[in-house]
């Protein structure tokens, strides 16, 4: 017997199947370079606008919500779980939402979804900050994956990491400062402090309020990897 979550993540799947903001390429299509909007997302987009990613998207929260802020911009939410962006993806549909699209994959594969230069800007929004030292390879601001960043992103192409950890963000900033990487701006405490750009107040994810209730402070850091 399927379990009443199971049967709305199944039901999720199947939707997620009829949306045309959605791709869910296999991950030996990828790797086999036969994934074909590599290079070519302004045919997919119909349009040469900048486009922005969110990586770990979880409920789409920033991909819908930045979207709505800029329609001269195209998002893409990047995640695993289809079962979660599957509300963002449906919710950009209902709105017309013509910049918006949701890729279901791995996120270290991003280096083949994207050519180089081809993206504008990066959105890491609470991921998880992979504390044991084995885990260090799945931090999304290793030095693999800061390399894969520098490779799809223009030149003046920026990172922006939003976390409720401050492991992940005092690792991140000595990162970046070991690797002579420009940070633009950095904040321990967006709520408490002044001076966060406004998208980063103002648009909140699930888990974010879930952690505000807990009273955690909200980190935030914009960088250009170099």
């Amino acid at each position: 017997m399927f379990s009443v979550g199971s049967k709305n993540k199944l039901k999720r799947f199947k939707e997620n199947e009829t949306f045309k903001n959605v791709l869910q390429p296999t991950r030996e299509e990828i790797e086999g370079g036969l994934f074909s909007h590599k290079g070519k997302w302004n045919q997919f987009f119909g349009n040469d606008n900048p486009i922005v990613l969110e990586l770990g998207c979880g409920k789409g929260e920033y991909t819908v919500g930045l979207s709505k802020r800029d329609a001269n911009k195209n998002f893409i939410g990047i995640d695993i779980k289809g079962a979660r962006f599957w509300r963002g993806a449906k919710t950009a549909l209902e709105d017309n939402m013509e910049n918006v699209a949701f890729i279901r994959t791995q996120i270290e594969l991003i280096d083949q979804l994207f050519a180089e230069n081809e993206v504008s800007e990066i959105w890491i929004t609470f991921p998880d900050p992979q504390i044991k030292y084995k885990r260090t390879k799945h931090r999304l601001t290793n030095k693999v994956f800061l390399d894969k960043y520098k490779y799809i992103l223009k030149q003046e192409g920026v990172v922006n990491l939003k976390t409720d950890s401050e492991f992940m963000h005092g690792y991140t900033l000595g990162l970046l400062h070991g690797l002579g990487c420009e940070v633009i701006y950095a904040n321990h405490d967006v709520y408490k402090n002044e001076g966060s750009p406004k998208e980063v107040l103002e648009i909140q994810t699930f888990y974010e309020n879930q952690y505000l209730v807990k009273g955690k402070p909200i980190t935030y850091i914009q960088f250009r990897v170099k």
